[in-house]
């Protein structure tokens, strides 16, 4: 069979998701890769969280996706990040065994019907008029689908810098789509060249691990489902440069294809390289570097915090000359993939292509980096193709909301675009213990969510309407409920209130109310969100409000208006509202460059033409 509904190009983490997703809307879907077992590889660290990644992977998890639960079945160490601030920026993060995941994500998609994989390298694109029609494989053998979906990371016309040397491919051992990339900027695609880069792997075995600090492991699980069983712990390590590091480093630069001019993408400032810290931040005399083993089955170290384009000797220098590495051996030496990249402002909310109808893209392609983005809009992207129509998530709705409209409204502004918390503007809203709430309702209207997920979801639901309920109690302070209060450290009781009072102390939890009390025991994950909802109660109030505001903006569509008629718009304004074409009043206003002046503007113009 050579036709099918949908057709997925590259087995990373974008195409599983759009892959699964297709398949549980009932689609026939062809993922296309170059090697069948290097579907849901790690092609950098193996971890998956991280600061907003964390609700990435929840909200995944809520619309039925495979990456929190290939990620649970896998963590050999788990960490809540940013314990110390408030809920809305907590995120977790795991370490996973760089064998064990991609095996997870292989064997969820067979157990699928509907997926067919295809080994083969995507060459050109088939076309029906002006619509993209399917897809030519090397050797000229072609597939059929009413939409296609690329998923090709960091491979399009892929070059890897070791120093001087030069070497085609998207990663280490694996080629890269020149002919594909060729055939889509021939095809009008506008692309953009960007840069990422890896680490040096070292042989644990050769590490002194007595001189190194160990991080602390917490226990945690990204999904809605639990785990049954989980793999052993392994220990993460603490190391760090200092200045002899860095004279290394300093003495270099001009082997460095960074600096040399060999490199002409832009990396992600957030995640520099080695050297990029020591030129950027001169003052600094260290840099943290974390020593994450890379599997239960493996002596291989990511050196997180050392991404390096260097030559070899230079590296090896650089990390023995890092105390408890003094005799390390390289595994795998850091290196700097430049690859082309597509403009996602071209793209719509549904990830399509607005020049190439029937044509998506998803993941790194689009500009962003990390798998936890390129998940979430595989998923997105996957679910609007079969639909036949965008798949759309509001920016007060989802992190994967904020990233698409991010993405497709203001672009990714020339480097790789990364996930923030601070990106969100609703973030309190967002957090990782609700993305159920949030979501779960959404994906099962779609037919994304299984009955097993939807049961589970709506006991959680009734869980917290007897937590709340519960929490209405009225606390009367007799000798008796002042002495209980005080002796289980939830502080004075002075007058009457109602338990829900009692919870919105700081650092007074539902299970310590709870048992004072004689309410309810609620399951931890019900217990969470019912204290966060009690002690966050104003702050969510007025949440709702700015996202009411947001709605009505994004009710106002700009679709189909002409901006140059519009009266009192600056040229630069109407040049910024030609190029990003935003569909609506909401949109408008998160363009780069657009003021309130500009904005008022454009509302008052649209209310004048409806009347």
């Amino acid at each position: 069979m050579s036709t099918f509904d949908l057709i997925v190009v590259g087995g990373g983490h974008a195409g599983a998701e759009a892959a699964a997703a297709a398949a549980r809307l009932g689609r026939r879907v062809a993922l296309v890769t170059l090697r069948t077992d290097e579907i849901g590889r790690l092609s950098c660290n193996p971890a998956v969280g991280g600061l907003g990644k964390g609700q990435l992977v929840r909200e995944i998890d809520a619309l039925g996706g495979l990456m929190a639960q290939a990620a649970d079945a896998s963590t050999i160490q788990f960490r809540t990040l940013n314990t110390r601030k408030g809920l809305a920026v907590r995120s977790s993060r795991a370490q996973v065994d760089i064998h064990r995941y991609p095996a997870q994500v292989q064997a969820t998609l067979a157990s699928l019907p509907g997926v067919t994989v295809v080994q083969g390298e995507v060459e050109g694109l088939q076309m029906k008029g002006e619509r993209v029609s399917g897809v030519v494989l090397a050797g000229g053998n072609a597939l059929h689908a009413s939409a296609v979906l690329l998923t090709t990371g960091t491979f399009l016309s892929a070059r890897m810098h070791f120093g001087e040397e030069q070497v085609e491919g998207g990663r280490v051992g694996s080629s890269a789509a020149k002919v594909l990339g060729q055939f889509l900027r021939d095809a009008g695609l506008r692309t953009i060249r960007l840069k990422t880069g890896t680490t040096p792997r070292l042989d644990a075995r050769t590490v002194d691990f007595s001189r190194l600090a160990a991080q602390e492991d917490t226990d945690g699980h990204f999904s809605f489902t639990p785990p049954t069983s989980r793999l052993p712990r392994v220990r993460c390590f603490l190391a760090e440069t200092h200045e002899g590091t860095h004279d290394i480093i300093r003495g270099a630069l001009d082997l460095s294809p960074m600096f040399s001019g060999q490199i002409t993408g832009v990396g992600p400032r957030y995640c520099p390289s080695i050297e990029d810290k020591v030129v950027r931040f001169a003052d600094r005399k260290r840099h943290l570097l974390f020593l994450e083993p890379e599997g239960l089955d493996t002596h291989r170290l990511y050196v997180n915090g050392m991404s390096t384009s260097l030559p070899r000797a230079v590296q090896l220098a650089m990390v023995r000359s890092v105390v408890g590495l003094e005799a390390a051996d390289i595994l795998q030496y850091g290196y700097a993939v430049e690859y082309d990249a597509a403009d996602p402002r071209d793209l719509d909310r549904g990830l399509q292509h607005r020049a190439l109808p029937g044509l998506y893209l998803a993941g790194q392609v689009n500009g962003t980096s990390g798998y936890e983005e390129a998940a979430a809009q595989g998923l997105l992207a996957g679910v609007s193709a079969c639909l036949g129509e965008p798949f759309v998530l509001r920016r007060d709705q989802a992190y994967m909301g904020v990233l698409v409209d991010d993405l497709v409204t203001r672009g990714v502004g020339g480097e790789p675009y990364r996930m923030f918390t601070s990106r969100a503007e609703h973030r309190l809203r967002l957090r990782e213990d609700n993305a159920d709430r949030r979501l779960m309702p959404l994906a099962r209207e779609v037919g994304l969510l299984g009955e097993k997920a939807w049961r589970a979801f709506e006991e959680r639901q009734a869980g917290i309407r007897d937590g709340e309920k519960a929490l209405e109690t009225r606390v009367i302070p007799d000798s008796d409920t002042c002495a209980k209060v005080e002796t289980a450290g939830l502080g004075p009781l002075r007058k009457a209130c109602e338990a829900r009072d009692l919870v919105k102390r700081p650092g007074v939890r539902y299970a310590d109310v709870a048992r004072v009390l004689g309410l309810p025991e609620l399951p931890p994950l019900v217990a969470e969100q019912v204290e966060t909802d009690a002690k966050y109660a104003g702050y969510l109030a007025r949440e709702e409000q700015r996202a009411a505001v947001t709605q009505r903006m994004a009710s106002v569509s700009l679709a189909t208006l002409d901006f140059q008629a519009v009266a009192g718009l600056s040229n630069e304004v109407r040049h910024r509202l030609e190029a990003g074409r935003p569909e609506d009043l909401a949109s408008a206003a998160r363009l780069p460059g657009m003021t309130p002046a500009a904005v008022t503007t454009l509302a008052l113009h649209v209310a004048r033409e409806l009347g």
